[in-house]
Parts: C-alpha cells; structure tokens; sequence
C-alpha cells in the first residue's frame, strides 16, 4: 500500500459535502472481479439509497471527507438505520468509499480513523458494517480493528459478515 498523496486532507463532512454521498455510495458498491457494474440507479433501491437519503437529519448522521487538490476523492460516514449493519441505536453503521483512482494509497485508513475520532468526540463507543465476506476491503475493516460477529446471506443471495468495532 503506498501513502496517501501528501496535500490529502481529511475533514469533517459539512452540508455543503452531502451531494458527494450520491456518488460515492456508488461507489462503495463490491463488484466482485470480472463483473459488469451495477447500473447507477441501483443506488435508488430502497435498502441502498436509505444510507444517504435525507442525510443530516438524524442522530448518528456523522461523517468526513478526504479533499485532494480540491477534488473530494473519498467519503466514510456513518447512520444509525435498520439495515444490513444495523446493530443498535448505539452503534452507528459505517459505510466508506475512496474513488477508483486513489484507492491502496493509505485513504481509506485516514478517513476510518477520522471518523473513528468524530464518532468518540460524539459519545459513540462502538460502529458496526456489514460487508460481503468475498470483498477484499474484509481485510482491511480486520486491520482497523473490526470483529466479525456473525454472517448472513443479504437480499441477492450473497454471504456477507457483520462486524463490529469497540472504540
């Protein structure tokens, strides 16, 4: 893994950042190796687009953003929803995306433990995800310091791990 370019900043998200969700919620979709991508609308199903939808407006609606040269070129954050991470009202489920471009430059690891410092500031002790078990981002929630707690096939037939983190 290389390092992150030396101008990246990773920030707080504000409302002004909350459009780049669209896009990168897309993006944070696995297409497993040699696959086609999904069209773009399938980020307008129900159980996907409640990951953004309305952002701001609830509790556990927390997040932050990696600028470079001023081009948002990844997103972590995080809601407390009934969906596929959801663990409890007290574990916000994350979700994260780095465009293709910068990905294994160290990013994602920067913008995890940001949100992980925002989620501590807010009296979060503890976020959850889920994550299809043939994704190998696996790894990389394993290095942060995620457990995996249990699996379960989601809605298309797929394995996927829940994983939670204490922080």
């Amino acid at each position: 893994m290389n390092e992150p370019p030396q101008n990246l900043t990773a920030r707080v998200m504000t409302e002004a950042d909350y459009p780049v969700l669209r896009e990168f919620l897309y993006q944070a979709v696995f297409i497993p190796e040699g696959a086609e991508p999904p069209p773009r609308d399938l980020i307008d199903e129900p159980e996907i687009i409640v990951y953004i939808k309305d952002f701001g407006t609830r509790t556990g609606d927390l997040g932050v953003v990696a600028e470079y040269g001023g081009q948002i070129v990844g997103a972590a954050w995080t809601r407390i929803i009934q969906s596929y991470g959801y663990l409890d009202n007290d574990a916000p489920e994350l979700a994260i995306s780095v465009l293709p471009k910068f990905r294994s430059r160290g990013i994602g690891a920067k913008l995890m433990n940001a949100l992980f410092e925002l989620l501590r500031k807010n009296g979060y002790k503890k976020t959850s995800l889920s994550v299809q078990k043939d994704n190998p981002a696996v790894r990389f929630y394993l290095r942060l310091g995620y457990k995996i707690t249990g699996g379960r096939l989601d809605h298309a037939g797929h394995e996927d791990y829940f994983m939670v983190k204490r922080l």
